[in-house]
């Protein structure tokens, strides 16, 4: 383990990344509002989800520096009556999970797939990159409206509500996948012609292997660089599906759904139901790409300086 950790000291990685002023604020205002978000459950004024704990007539409360503020709610409190901080502290924790977890559903799907069509190529190649084609057609929030306004027609609301996390993950997961599966299979079909490749197979080792333990290594990088670009957009697709009323319920808000709930009180006075949760959005989803920036241009060597 030392012995890892000074070739990671050491690394050119981490010696980039010290001297990128950007890279560095981007990842600590990244970390900080991870920690913030996830900690919600012991720093968060109020829990929003306990409706014991709500008070109607509390609703609609300006920011505590305001003249009608309340200095029990810092950030004021929305159309229900809850405190906007402890909300906007448990809906970037759910939006960071949604984002997480459906680019990890995406990037196994397609880092599979896009193996099995470079390394294997021919029929199995020319069908999974047909259906990737078809499935790159499509927008991610189209399909995403289509399969969760079905299932909300077919099952009801009150089962979505309860799967809704889950439901997000799966849709939006799945309709990325084809960004990973091109980008490995285009990575694939360069490395499996060096000789290495050749070296493993004739010392008997079976395709998977060769897959997984000589080839997949060598596409990490790329891999990477999606990554991070893939987090923000599953961000961005879950708070606008939330937008239009098919993300997250109201009991359980995200940002998105935080935006959208007071998206029609904008004009009535009370703006900050709609600015801090859309701030907090805009300032994570740009400390990400920022990190995807820095980890493409420092990945490259192309574009690498020294």
């Amino acid at each position: 383990m030392t012995r890892y950790w000074h070739l990671f000291k050491d690394s050119a990685l981490l010696y980039s990344f010290g001297r990128d002023k950007v890279a560095m604020a981007s990842f600590s205002v990244l970390l900080l509002l991870v920690l913030l978000s996830f900690s919600s459950p012991l720093i968060a004024p109020f829990d929003p989800y306990d409706p014991a704990g709500i008070d109607i007539m509390d609703s609609d409360i300006p920011p505590s520096w305001q003249e009608e503020g309340d200095p029990r709610f810092t950030l004021g409190t929305d159309a229900q009556g809850r405190d906007m901080l402890s909300t906007m502290l448990y809906g970037t924790r759910i939006s960071i999970t949604i984002g997480f977890f459906a680019v990890l559903l995406q990037s196994v799907l397609g880092i599979l797939l896009g193996l099995a069509a470079g390394y294997y190529g021919g029929r199995i190649d020319a069908f999974l990159m047909r259906l990737a084609d078809i499935q790159l057609s499509f927008s991610t929030l189209m399909v995403a409206i289509v399969v969760l306004a079905v299932f909300q027609a077919s099952f009801g609301t009150e089962l979505y509500n309860d799967l809704a996390i889950f439901m997000l993950i799966l849709v939006i997961g799945i309709a990325e996948w084809p960004q990973y599966a091109r980008t490995v299979r285009a990575s694939v079909l360069a490395e499996k012609k060096k000789e290495y490749v050749d070296a493993v197979r004739v010392i008997g080792l079976g395709s998977r292997r060769i897959m997984l333990r000589h080839i997949l290594p060598n596409t990490l990088s790329p891999i990477l660089v999606i990554s991070t670009v893939q987090v923000a957009n599953a961000i961005m697709s879950e708070a606008a599906l939330s937008f239009l009323g098919l993300g997250m319920p109201v009991n359980k808000p995200s940002l998105g759904s935080l935006i959208n709930s007071g998206f029609e009180y904008i004009l009535s006075g009370s703006w900050w139901i709609t600015a801090f949760p859309a701030a907090i959005l805009i300032i994570l989803v740009l400390v990400i790409n920022l990190l995807g920036d820095w980890l493409r241009d420092v990945l490259n060597p192309k574009l690498y300086k020294d």
